[in-house]
């Protein structure tokens, strides 16, 4: 009889940029594919059939509790053998589906960054840990992706079985450096100058963001000190804000889209970050592999594949005086920023996609094919 797996994440985004692969290693196996999200269009590819959930941010929003409702009706009917959480709303929402189930499948829960951790307030954080433990029982097996949370998950017993992965895995051999007249182009439209130092923050505008930091650390850097941050995000304002009244406004740019990001990182120097938790940090790790050293916050998650004074610098959470001189050192140093990109580029091979996949495939209990046959 055919077998089937459920695979659920927040976003069609996410299983569309990270997850098509492990499922076409299902489907090689002979498995029937399901796909769960909250904004899922109306097929993807490898999945048979799609579940859309209506799911909010706020994890015990009416919303969720219909969520749940609605898978719990799907997964009796279904009879899955796997399911599959790769966000922790949707680990909560299948949770709180399986309860009542009398023959429930097997549950694995792969962890992008528990929210409980020491950026969190005390009280905030206990009430988030003992949303996670209440019914981690009904999880068989946890990935987590960098040491701090793999800790927290044996502590707590966050699954039956714990380990630990080297993240989700990135194609990096899709990161082609774009033609030099693109470049050019772009260097041109955000008005850079020959000489200037420029800092990409590929992070959304948000208050986990950080970006405030980075920002205010802008004073205290030569002037010829750039900063690119996204256009989008709830922050947005808020940091236009900031910038107009540190009076940097002229060195902070706020493009609206950031697409094609192999040229983002082309005409950018150094990858920052002063976010508040780094667990799963794709555009940090290809900015690196394209030769970028990094400064970032000293968290968890970064501080597992930033090596401080190696591949990059770290900083401590939330101080941007402190973040200004670590960039000072890479201003000052073009050598000793080069020598850190090239450092950077070796670090994060053994997180690429060819390397990760099959550990993880392995921890789901396949084995990865042979076959080469692409989408």
């Amino acid at each position: 009889m055919e077998q089937k797996v459920l695979f659920a994440a927040s976003t069609y985004h996410h299983i569309k940029s990270y997850l098509l692969p492990y499922m076409g290693e299902f489907q090689k196996a002979g498995w029937q594919i399901h796909v769960a999200c909250g904004d899922a269009p109306g097929a993807i590819f490898y999945a048979s059939q799609v579940i859309t959930l209506p799911m909010e941010e706020t994890i015990k929003s009416r919303a969720n509790t219909r969520a749940a409702h609605l898978l719990h009706r799907k997964i009796e009917q279904e009879c899955y053998d796997l399911i599959i959480t790769h966000s922790a709303l949707t680990s909560y929402i299948t949770r709180l589906a399986l309860s009542g189930l009398k023959k429930r499948p097997r549950l694995i829960n792969v962890s992008y960054g528990y929210p409980f951790d020491d950026t969190t307030g005390a009280l905030k954080r206990r009430s988030l840990l003992k949303i996670e433990r209440k019914k981690a029982r009904f999880v068989d097996l946890v990935m987590t992706m960098n040491q701090y949370d793999y800790r927290v998950a044996q502590r707590y017993r966050l699954g039956k079985q714990v380990f630990s992965i080297p993240g989700i895995g990135i194609d990096f051999s899709l990161l082609r450096k774009p033609d030099r007249t693109e470049v050019h182009a772009l260097r041109q439209n955000l008005d850079l100058k020959a000489g200037d130092l420029v800092l990409l923050c590929a992070d959304v505008l948000s208050s986990r963001g950080g970006q405030s930091v980075l920002i205010r650390a802008l004073p205290l850097l030569p002037k010829s000190v750039i900063l690119l941050l996204s256009g989008k995000g709830s922050r947005l304002a808020e940091c236009k804000k900031l910038a107009e009244k540190l009076g940097v406004a002229d060195r902070v740019r706020f493009p609206n889209t950031m697409e094609k990001m192999t040229l983002w990182y082309s005409v950018s120097d150094v990858i920052v970050t002063a976010a508040q938790g780094g667990e799963f940090s794709p555009h940090i790790m290809e900015a690196m592999y394209m030769g970028l050293p990094v400064v970032a916050s000293a968290v968890k998650g970064l501080e597992d594949f930033i090596v401080d004074n190696d591949t990059g610098l770290l900083y401590p959470y939330g101080n941007h005086a402190a973040f200004a001189d670590r960039i000072l050192k890479l201003y000052e140093s073009p050598a000793l920023c080069e020598w850190m990109g090239q450092n950077a580029h070796r670090s994060v091979l053994p997180y690429s996609l060819d390397q990760v996949l099959p550990q993880v495939i392995g921890l789901y209990g396949l084995t990865v094919s042979d076959d080469d046959d692409d989408e």
